[in-house]
């Protein structure tokens, strides 16, 4: 059985934090450059030339590509045969964070309880950890950092099998629209269909974290995916939210099985920082 110390994975956590925030996915980048040159709007074409040249300011100089480098959202896929060695996992992962983002100057935006005395933890602990047990004996590790202007316009709609796709476009068009500028477009839109309550808010946010050019496998739900970035764009909002038809770079599906007499829709939004890093250990 293949071994894996916490040590390990307490540094490659703390590596992610650092490059997520800081270097913007060269498909983003690239994503960013093809719409500068599609993009009608003047103000547009400007904004995104702004945005380029901040994720290269980023890069270069290992710098947050925006202040609010958010809550560590952290997907892990531990295989089978994988055996971790020297402490806790939960604990080796929640040290890298600590790790990452104190060391690399990353803002710290977690407060311990969320009502009353709302003191901030002082690290960016703890984090949001979503965990499969999956076939193989290698972890991987994908962390997409997530900042409250995107995360607040979140939708969760209980929708029933009679809205169909047209409730599913309704759900999406208007959480886009009641976002607008406040979500810092052009933005990834990351969509969950089926499951229950808590399982569609999960697969929406796996669908925001997705790599910007990947498709739902499914041809069906890849359509669906093409279908709703058009209409996204077609709203106008454009590049933060003054105007042209670059408001989102991608809309990403997800699905799962549900009950009988439900349809959960639900959306999840990244700003144009569509920030995630990945590693297999």
């Amino acid at each position: 059985m293949k071994e894996l110390s916490c040590e390990r994975i307490t540094q490659a956590v703390a590596d992610l934090c650092v490059e997520a925030c800081c270097r913007l996915p060269k498909d983003m980048v690239s994503a960013f450059e093809r719409a500068k040159q599609s993009e009608p709007s003047a103000v547009g074409r400007d904004i995104l030339g702004q945005l380029l040249e901040n994720a290269a300011i980023a890069r270069d100089e290992t710098v947050p590509i925006c202040q609010d480098t958010g809550l560590a959202v952290i997907f892990a896929d531990i295989g089978q045969d994988l055996h971790i060695t020297g402490g806790d996992f939960n604990a080796a992962v929640n040290a890298g964070v600590h790790k990452g983002y104190v060391e690399g100057y990353l803002r710290k935006s977690s407060v311990a309880e969320p009502l009353f005395e709302r003191e901030n933890t002082g690290d960016n602990t703890p984090c949001v950890l979503h965990v499969r047990i999956v076939p193989g004996d290698s972890l991987r590790l994908r962390l997409a950092p997530k900042g409250a202007g995107s995360e607040n316009k979140s939708v969760l709609k209980m929708l029933v099998p009679a809205d169909g796709i047209e409730g599913v476009r309704k759900t999406v068009l208007e959480a886009v629209q009641i976002a607008g500028p406040n979500a810092c477009p052009p933005m990834v839109v990351g969509v969950g269909l089926g499951g229950n309550m808590e399982l569609c808010c999960l697969l929406a946010k796996r669908a925001a974290a997705r790599d910007l050019l990947s498709k739902n496998p499914d041809p069906r739900y890849a359509a669906l995916e093409d279908e709703l970035l058009a209409m996204v764009n077609s709203t106008g909002i454009g590049p933060q939210g003054l105007g042209g038809v670059t408001t989102a770079l991608a809309v990403h599906v997800e699905w799962a099985a549900t009950h009988i007499a439900q349809l959960p829709c639900a959306v999840n939004i990244n700003c144009h920082a569509a920030r995630h890093a990945e590693v297999v250990l």
